[in-house]
């Protein structure tokens, strides 16, 4: 499974979200730190759901890093998140 698929799977099972986008944007990164040929090192995700409501911003983002799990995370260069209801 690519970091794309866990990290789609992941957090569809973990927040049942009404819309999910999950975009590896490693290639607009190439020649910077972090960079891995091949992609799937830097990410851009917008999620909405019901879980997240009445949460903080803070919240939310620790709540995707839980759902994401720390072997997933380490996995990651860097991850942009829109998180809303």
């Amino acid at each position: 499974m690519s970091v794309t698929e866990e990290i789609r799977a992941r957090l569809e099972a973990a927040f049942a979200p009404s819309h999910l986008d999950v975009v590896d944007d490693s290639e607009s990164h190439r020649g910077h730190g972090g960079y891995r040929e091949g992609g799937e090192s830097h990410f851009n995700v917008a999620i909405r759901a019901t879980a997240f409501e009445g949460q903080s911003r803070i919240q939310r983002h620790r709540a995707v890093h839980v759902a994401l799990g720390k072997a997933l995370v380490g996995r990651i260069h860097a991850l942009s998140l829109d998180i809303g209801v």
